[in-house]
């Protein structure tokens, strides 16, 4: 079936030269921006494979040389039942080529534009996918453009592979262009729309929108420019699934639903943690990110950022509006009372200082005379010439009582001044 020509070089029994030496290339299998995949037999070993070939016109610029070659190192350092192996890489007569195994070309792009997947093949499929990503994540891989069309049916039909590692990020670089985002609009996550690094929660979140599109047999994201769908994206989610398919479980819908959420701190920690809830773990689909495996013991204690929401055996009271003075900043208010203070001493001050009943000033006391005063004056003023009599204080007697002799000298000296007549 394959022999030499007259050279010595390796034909096959058409003519044809042999693809490095080795390979028979057959018809297409799919065609990228990228690169085409063709059909083709391994003839060292007889099977069949399926082989990557760089387009000519990417073949100049060395971001996508890199590109492809980090595609067949990243799957060719991960081995699962659930990623499409990679065999053979090299590069022959300036075509970079990457040898894989050879599936029958069916993607789950193809099964979800005949209609919505029963809710057990969604489930089956999205396991798959979880499990594959747990592996990569494991060895530090980000596929970074998870999407149906790279997602491809097994031999037997029976489960599904990831594949197509050409965008994957390793090591922490990625070859890209400065400021561009690499993947598939449809499916990135809002972070990544902004300008993020990519991250586990990235390909997580696109699994999320894959399961939706499957259960629906539709996009989730379906706009028809690029802008249109960045804003829903970012803005404008879809309504949650059972709200489309109420007859799906709460396990399925409730995944796929909180993979998508918008903010990647409430989405799950890693894809295992994403495959337990996908499961049935009810606690994995409720609970936060998975802990670190060596993660610290927990504290006896732990001080809460808020309070706890309300439940049947706590009912929180409604917070009560602060005051106009509670609202005031610190300083307003510690003028506002210096103010105050200063305030009450000037009135003290001007109290104390002038009688507030009367405009005229008080009078000096006078002088404290040790004789008693003469008699109060009569209706009839006495003669001018005749001077009141002065008589002298008498002492009183201990507990107020006036002796014998006193009272013998105010009835001769006369209280009314008649006795001077």
């Amino acid at each position: 079936m394959y022999g030499e020509d007259e050279r010595g070089n390796p034909m096959d029994v058409t003519g044809h030269d042999l693809f490095a030496d080795r390979y028979v290339l057959k018809g297409p299998l799919g065609v990228g921006g990228m690169a085409e995949v063709r059909d083709a037999l391994d003839t060292r070993l007889d099977r069949p494979v399926a082989i990557k070939l760089l387009h000519p016109a990417m073949r100049a610029q060395p971001e996508i040389l890199n590109r492809f070659r980090d595609e067949a190192r990243s799957a060719a350092m991960l081995s699962h039942p659930n990623i499409v192996a990679v065999h053979d890489y090299g590069d022959y007569d300036g075509t970079p080529f990457i040898v894989m195994e050879r599936l029958p070309g069916q993607t789950l792009l193809d099964v979800v534009t005949r209609g919505p997947m029963p809710p057990d093949r969604v489930r089956s499929m999205l396991d798959d996918v979880l499990s594959a990503l747990t592996v990569a994540h494991a060895a530090g891989l980000l596929h970074r453009d998870i999407k149906p069309a790279n997602i491809l049916l097994s031999a037997s039909g029976d489960s599904f592979k990831v594949g197509d590692f050409g965008i994957a990020k390793t090591g922490g670089a990625a070859h890209t262009m400065t400021g561009q985002i690499v993947g598939t609009m449809a499916y990135m996550s809002p972070e990544r729309i902004t300008g993020a690094p990519a991250s586990v929660a990235d390909d997580l979140y696109a699994v999320g929108v894959m399961g939706y599109e499957a259960v629906v047999a539709r996009r989730a994201f379906a706009q028809d420019t690029p802008a249109a769908m960045a804003r829903a994206i970012m803005d404008d989610p879809p309504p949650p699934l059972r709200a489309i398919r109420p007859d799906l479980d709460q396990f399925l819908a409730g995944t796929i639903d909180r993979a998508m959420t918008r903010d990647p701190a409430q989405r799950f920690g890693d894809a295992a943690h994403m495959r337990a809830a996908l499961n049935g773990d009810r606690q994995a689909l409720v609970a936060g990110a998975a802990p670190a495996v060596a993660a610290v013991p927990r504290p006896a204690t732990r001080v809460l950022d808020q309070p706890l929401p309300p439940s049947e055996h706590y009912v929180m009271p409604p917070p009560s509006p602060p005051s106009r003075w509670r609202r005031l900043p610190s300083r307003t208010r510690k003028a506002i009372f210096a103010a105050a203070v200063l305030a009450c001493l000037t009135i003290t001050g001007l109290a104390l200082a002038a009688d507030p009943f009367s405009t005229a000033p008080s009078p000096p006391p006078e002088p404290v005379s040790t004789t008693t005063p003469g008699p109060p004056p009569s209706s009839t003023p006495p003669p001018p010439t005749t001077p009141a009599p002065v008589v002298e204080q008498p002492r009183d007697e201990p507990g107020g009582k006036k002796g014998n002799g006193d009272k013998k000298k105010e009835e001769k000296g006369g209280g009314n001044g008649q006795g001077n007549r």
